[in-house]
């Protein structure tokens, strides 16, 4: 039996910091982390352009494969708690040209690799929801990542992922607004331990 687990939430609400404490604290456990250094130099090495149409299905094809690739990673871990995973890479693949204006049909130009990746979804997952001001203070407080990105996330991207996810049978929220960092990890937590005994109830 192989359990994955997902971590979900917009830019800057404290879900690496979740992370890391599921790591350091819950030895049973495997994180698969989002590192996307080798997607980032394809994408600068061959100067492809996400806002242009043919360069941006050539880069989610990266994203796709790779998002598989790690599904199957964790297949071989009895309970693994991705960062982000399948999920997010089906959400950005279909919304994010919405978020430029632009009405591409990326679901028919990738059909066959969505196809596959729906294969590879989480069995559940946990989404980390904020108010706009507990996501620019952790912004201001976090200088290790710069977040170039962000208001583009919390303008745009953030109101499309949240219809997205919330609401879901699969998916349960945690507002963390009132949380401390280690209250977030706690109560990460306590979602793991009773998402492994509801699928052990099944057994």
């Amino acid at each position: 039996m192989s359990l994955i687990l997902s971590l979900q939430g917009c830019m800057a609400v404290g879900k690496t910091t979740a992370l890391n404490y599921i790591y350091e604290n819950v030895p049973y456990v495997k994180i698969s982390y989002d590192i996307n250094t080798d997607i980032m130099e394809q994408i600068k090495s061959r100067k492809l352009n996400k806002n242009q149409y043919e360069d941006y299905l050539e880069i989610q094809k990266f994203w796709i494969n790779k998002e598989i690739e790690r599904w199957k990673m964790a297949q071989k871990n009895e309970y693994t708690l991705m960062d982000f995973g399948a999920a997010e890479i089906e959400f950005y693949s279909l919304n994010y040209p919405k978020t430029i204006g632009k009405d591409w049909k990326v679901e028919g130009e990738l059909y066959k690799e969505l196809i596959n990746l729906r294969k590879c979804m989480p069995d559940r997952t946990l989404f980390l929801d904020a108010s706009e001001d507990t996501l620019r203070r952790n912004k201001e407080q976090d200088t290790r990542l710069p977040r170039n990105s962000f208001e583009h996330h919390l303008k745009y991207l953030l109101p499309l992922k949240r219809e997205w996810f919330i609401g879901r049978k699969d998916v349960d929220v945690l507002n963390v607004d009132t949380l401390s960092q280690k209250e977030v990890g706690v109560k990460v937590k306590e979602w793991i331990d009773k998402c492994i005994y509801e699928i052990k109830s099944c057994y």
